[in-house]
């Protein structure tokens, strides 16, 4: 008890310079929030991909389509459970763009495919019923203040009605929500049979294929038999596993994990030499009161735990604070109202902020320390 108020009143002699240093650490930390959230976003479903999932596109682009014909080949693939068709749509909504996601699909493969869509059954049976239907996540529906049996107008960029016009009609029938919090809950998904029955060209094509297979160990070799059954034909494929789709997606704007983690650095090196500056200076200003307590029996070991134990209990405030702070500001939601579908603090990155911030206190306050441990008490007292 006495140690711990013996720190406590060390912070007395300059409280400004302590607590600009905290701050310093708080506002780092509150970044460290932020730009994990952003990160995380960046890589949006890459930690929850299905790894019993492959993902068979266009070999030259994403937005070369395939033929429908494409999915009853696959399927019959050793390895291969099933397939299920997707088609981006890509239209307007209020004549605006959208930073969500609108794809056709088959809705009773697509459900199957990818239980991490959580949608009630009777909203299952009707968008399964309803050839208009459409169903959307969440956040977009609240965004909107959509609600089942509210009808959405798209207008397509490109993808135009065969009635005339650019306009294309929904029944929204259901509101889906994640299984997890990196489920996205922004996307529109609609039948790819009323799409396909509608457009006015590229009947019979569709955009990518959703595989399942038996085991995820054969993964590999199973995407290298599907690019094997379409090799040298018109369209051919790139199969890959849905981890390795969606990272590669994601990277199509840049290394974003790697440009958090140099920003990160820089924040974190800089705060390091705060940090550490404040230490040596509280080290410099106290050398006589260290000879004393060396003078009176404090050994070696004593006085290095001390000045460590500052170190460490500016940077543990300083961060928790920060990481507190960051955590209820990204809860508040993503702050481009739409680019970020998937925005929050990850548990593992809290975990982590918690292991910066004590390795902090340490590398910051061990020089400073090791030189108080090494101070020889006659010659400490000696100086004025």
């Amino acid at each position: 008890m006495k140690y711990a108020l013996l720190i406590l009143s060390n912070f007395k002699r300059h409280k400004l310079r302590t607590l600009l240093t905290i701050g310093s650490i708080l506002i780092a930390f509150v970044l460290f929030a932020y730009l994990s959230a952003i990160r995380r976003a960046f890589q949006m479903g890459v930690s929850v991909a299905g790894a019993n999932r492959l993902v068979v596109r266009h070999r030259v682009s994403l937005i070369q389509p395939l033929p429908q014909s494409y999915e009853r080949r696959i399927e019959q693939i050793d390895g291969v459970v099933d397939a299920t068709e997707n088609a981006w749509f890509g239209g307007l909504y209020q004549d605006k763009p959208t930073a969500w996601a609108q794809i056709a699909v088959n809705p009773p493969e697509f459900l199957q495919m990818y239980p991490e869509f959580i949608l009630p059954p009777a909203q299952r049976e009707a968008w399964f019923k309803t050839r208009t239907g459409a169903i959307a996540g969440r956040k977009t529906a609240e965004k909107y203040h959509w609600k089942v049996g509210d009808k959405i107008v798209l207008t397509a960029t490109y993808l135009r009605p065969k009635t005339g016009g650019n306009a294309w009609t929904f029944d929204l029938v259901g509101i889906y929500d994640g299984a997890n919090p990196e489920t996205d809950t922004t996307a529109f998904y609609f039948r790819h049979d009323y799409m396909d029955e509608n457009r006015m060209f590229g009947k019979g094509m569709t955009g990518w294929y959703g595989i399942r297979v038996k085991d995820p160990k054969y993964a590999e070799d199973v995407a290298r038999k599907v690019d094997a059954t379409f090799a040298n034909s018109p369209q051919e494929t790139k199969t890959e596993t849905e981890k390795a789709f969606v990272k590669g997606f994601a990277e199509q704007m840049g290394n974003i994990g790697a440009i958090v983690q140099a920003i990160l650095s820089a924040v974190f090196f800089t705060i390091l030499l705060v940090a550490g500056n404040t230490m040596a200076q509280a080290v410099r200003e106290r050398i006589n009161e260290l000879g004393v307590m060396k003078a009176i029996g404090f050994t070696d070991a004593q006085v290095l735990s001390f000045v460590l134990a500052e170190s460490l209990l500016i940077a543990i405030v300083g961060g928790l604070a920060g990481l507190g702070l960051g955590w209820m500001s990204v809860a508040q939601g993503d702050p481009t109202h739409g680019a970020l579908p998937i925005f929050f603090f990850p548990p593992e990155a809290r975990t982590l902020g918690l292991v910066i911030a004590l390795a902090l206190g340490l590398v910051a306050g061990a020089l400073p320390a090791l030189q108080a441990m090494r101070l020889n008490a006659v010659d400490a007292l000696r100086r004025e």
